[in-house]
């Protein structure tokens, strides 16, 4: 497997977007696919359009350098959906596919496959590719099997995200049902997904979302039921996750008799800081690496702007941070400051019901 393109992404294209593609729940009022424009000055989003062909596109992501916007239907059963995206225009590829599983989450794109995360079948599944960016066969799926100490929400396996490591040679799952991260094998073109190791976490933590450093060895692995995130080290000649650390989660601002929910973990792409939004507190918390990849150190946290941040995501000059507030209805971003990496404020656009934010 070769070069990847994750879910939730930048596509960066040398320090500068034109555009910005917003994924929202259309069964929570959002517009579908939202077409913004993007501010080379001050980063502003400026909707010109949207797509409403797909229902609940809540994960976008970038394949075919960028031509191509792939986007998951998180429905029952779920669906997957490719545009060609040109001239500011997304142009449907073909009819919504079949994804191979209920409630995809998380989808992302690798070598000639697209990946997805079923959250409530619990399972993963690849759609090869055709050359033009469309689907050229069905999905080959791999169930996940086992559960986890809570009865509400652990009772099977809840496959949340699926990435492709860095070198595509192997494919993480992170599953919120069995409390574990999921190395696999995929064959380029033909699909078929082979476990090959599991990582068991912290049991009743509820592992949702995880990124590498850009070390290629360290991994972050972000835990929604209980505020944690969990250092791990990666070796990509053997294909195994080692858990080294854990790292309270700050949950300051959380209001009386609430809980939070962290949802998404980022790395700076320069190394030094690792970002994580925080549902329930509402608040975009900033870790420094100064003491290493594997040490992050609370540095600062700031209000996200709205309510329920469910994505952030840097644009590619990462002079700024991007948040999507599903409940608040909006797209908030921040400036980030080079040296502390701490976050101001910078403006904000309504967008019902956001889920992710891509740049192109």
């Amino acid at each position: 497997m070769g070069g990847t393109a994750q879910g939730s992404g930048t596509g960066r294209r040398e320090g500068r977007a034109d555009r910005a593609y917003i994924g929202s729940f259309t069964t929570g009022g959002g517009r579908g696919i939202t077409i913004a424009a993007v501010d080379p000055e001050s980063g502003a989003l400026t909707p010109r359009s949207a797509v409403d062909g797909v229902v609940n596109p809540s994960c976008l992501a970038l394949g075919g350098d960028g031509g191509v916007l792939y986007a998951v239907s998180d429905t029952d059963p779920g669906g997957v959906a490719a545009f060609r995206a040109a001239d500011g225009q997304l142009r449907p590829l073909g009819p919504v596919a079949g994804a191979g599983g209920s409630g995809p989450t998380n989808l992302s794109v690798a070598d000639g496959l697209l990946l997805t995360a079923h959250y409530t079948s619990g399972s993963v599944g690849a759609l090869p590719l055709a050359p033009g960016g469309g689907f050229s066969g069905p999905p080959a799926v791999l169930a996940h099997e086992g559960s986890g100490p809570d009865t509400d929400r652990q009772a099977g396996p809840h496959a949340h995200q699926v990435v492709p490591a860095p070198g595509g040679r192997w494919v993480l799952s992170v599953d919120l049902g069995t409390d574990s991260v999921r190395v696999c094998t995929a064959e380029p073109g033909a699909g078929a997904l082979r476990l090959h190791a599991e990582t068991v976490l912290r049991h009743g933590s509820g592992p949702r979302h995880l990124a590498f450093h850009p070390d290629s060895a360290t991994v972050y692995v972000l835990h929604e039921l209980e505020p944690l995130l969990t250092v791990c080290r990666w070796d990509p000649h053997s294909g195994r996750l080692a858990a080294l650390a854990e790292v309270a989660v700050d949950t300051d601002g959380t209001p009386d008799g609430a809980r939070a929910y962290p949802s998404v973990v980022r790395p700076s792409a320069d190394g030094r800081f690792v970002w994580v939004a925080v549902r329930g507190s509402n608040r975009i918390v900033t870790y420094s690496l100064a003491a290493g990849a594997q040490a992050p150190r609370w540095a600062s946290a700031v209000d996200c702007g709205g309510s329920w941040p469910r994505d952030l995501v840097t644009d590619p000059s990462e002079r700024r941070l991007y948040v999507a507030n599903e409940w608040s209805g909006d797209v908030t971003w921040f400036d980030v400051d080079a040296e502390s990496g701490a976050l101001r404020r910078a403006g904000a656009v309504e967008v019902p019901a956001a889920a992710c934010v891509v740049f192109a």
